[in-house]
């Protein structure tokens, strides 16, 4: 059996930047997780003895406290610097501006409406800079029972499908009279889910190495399983089944933005050792 690696996978420029800066900061904690990947977090444990925060009440008082790639609320980041320890923002650049642009729309009266998970860490994140109304979505039918004045601002998970954003898109602008669009998708989001789709058509099995929190890895499966059917996502090569591969041609491998190289490396290696 053949392995394939896509073309584009793995770790993006905001959770590099942020692995970085935790190491690069020993002894320090993380309010929240750094990233979605357990065994990323606990390799900096280990390694590096960067603790997790679970809650502001984990802070403790003048302790050098890591902001997390998907950023925090306003409000919490106002009480976490209350407590006088050294602040290191690591929120990825591509979250810290859709928090710039809701502040300021908000600012200008426009209703914001984010298209995102509301539970997910980015999006409490984002909302938290609206000054007025301010609501997350997943789809039209939600957006439906909204009362939105005319003025409407949209922005994006950076995580999100582009296909799914212009369906938001495309429903709002002829119901309101200003819609104010912002792609806020991350490019690497993009090419990663350019680079799953185009391998999983060609696949006869695709694996899909992330954490199961993870956002964009949850949609780089989505998109495998609609073009592969044996598709399976995995956070590490204990999950792997011999079974799986029995009888297959081509087996694809992506990666989720959160996930680290040597962990995809040891999927790919247990594949190997399969001698399907």
């Amino acid at each position: 059996m053949e392995i394939e690696v896509a073309k584009s996978y793995g770790f993006c420029f905001g959770v590099k930047r942020a692995i970085k800066i935790a190491e690069e900061n020993p002894g320090s904690s993380t309010l929240g997780p750094l990233i979605h990947n357990n065994m990323e977090i606990e390799r900096l444990k280990r390694d590096f003895n960067v603790s997790l925060a679970t809650t502001l009440d984990d802070v403790a008082s003048g302790e050098a406290t890591v902001i997390r790639t998907h950023g925090i609320p306003k409000e919490d980041l106002k009480r976490l610097k209350e407590k006088g320890g050294r602040v290191i923002d690591a929120t990825c650049p591509f979250v810290t501006k859709p928090q710039q642009i809701v502040e300021q729309m908000s600012d200008e009266g426009y209703d914001i409406l984010i298209f995102g998970d509301v539970n997910h860490p980015e999006i409490k994140g984002v909302m938290s800079y609206a000054s007025g109304s301010v609501y997350a979505v997943l789809s039209v039918d939600e957006i439906a029972k909204l009362h939105l004045k005319e003025r409407v601002a949209l922005v994006a998970q950076t995580t999100r499908k582009i296909e799914e954003y212009n369906k938001i898109i495309n429903y709002l602008v002829p119901r309101h009279k200003e819609v104010r669009v912002f792609n806020t998708i991350c490019n690497a989001t993009f090419e990663n889910q350019d680079a799953a789709r185009e391998l999983a058509q060609r696949a006869d099995i695709m694996i899909v190495v992330g954490g199961k929190q993870s956002s964009n890895t949850k949609q780089l499966y989505s998109i495998c399983k609609s073009f592969c059917e044996d598709s399976h996502h995995i956070e590490s090569e204990e999950e792997l089944q011999k079974g799986w591969f029995e009888s297959k041609r081509l087996c694809g491998i992506t990666a989720g933005a959160s996930t680290p190289e040597w962990i995809i490396e040891r999927v790919i290696g247990k594949i190997r050792e399969f001698k399907v």
